[in-house]
């Protein structure tokens, strides 16, 4: 496998979010300044969004395999009512009041598995990470020392500009819903 750098993730990012665009609707944008869902970066996101939801079958088998075991809940339907989420996310319930979410890219071969901080974590995380590796070829995580850092120059749907991480760009604005304990 290769080794996944910053260089190349942030490549990725800069492919499907627009550099110092904000993300606000049409109405709050001056005419003479770019609008963010007109951007061609924009338009890839949309794309990518499009060919998960032809995918979705593949997803969708994992998750239930998966949840015949855990308590899991889909992050993605809204994808299927036409969201333009940059992966698939869905959560596994690890205690009654704790879970670790994990994420499938729709930019990128990458995944990531967001943990809580509990000694319950790392079989269930484990076995996620075989699952999905297995159900996506090629796909590999990123490390947090990667995936944490802020992306200054891009904002999102419900992140604004400065405090988007390669994380929440690369997966979902869900990544920032598992706080550690």
């Amino acid at each position: 496998m290769m080794v996944i750098n910053r260089s190349e993730l942030l490549d990725v990012v800069y492919r499907f979010y627009p550099r110092g665009v904000h993300c606000f609707e049409r109405i709050h944008v001056p005419a003479d300044e770019p609008f963010y869902g007109d951007t061609e970066e924009h338009r890839r996101l949309v794309e990518a969004a499009d060919r998960g939801r032809a995918e979705y079958p593949t997803w969708k088998a994992m998750i239930r395999r998966l949840g015949d075991r855990y308590g899991l809940q889909n992050e993605s339907l809204h994808l299927l009512s036409g969201g333009n989420d940059a992966a698939y996310s869905a959560r596994i319930w690890l205690t009654d009041e704790t879970a670790l979410s994990f994420h499938v890219s729709l930019l990128g071969p990458y995944y990531g598995i967001h943990l809580p901080g509990i000694p319950e974590e790392e079989p269930v995380a484990r076995e996620i990470a075989r699952e999905i590796e297995a159900t996506y070829p090629g796909y590999q995580p990123i490390p947090p020392e990667l995936g944490n850092e802020v992306v200054p120059d891009v904002a999102m749907d419900a992140v604004p500009m400065g405090k988007a991480t390669i994380y929440v760009c690369l997966f979902s604005s869900v990544w920032r819903f598992v706080d550690p304990v």
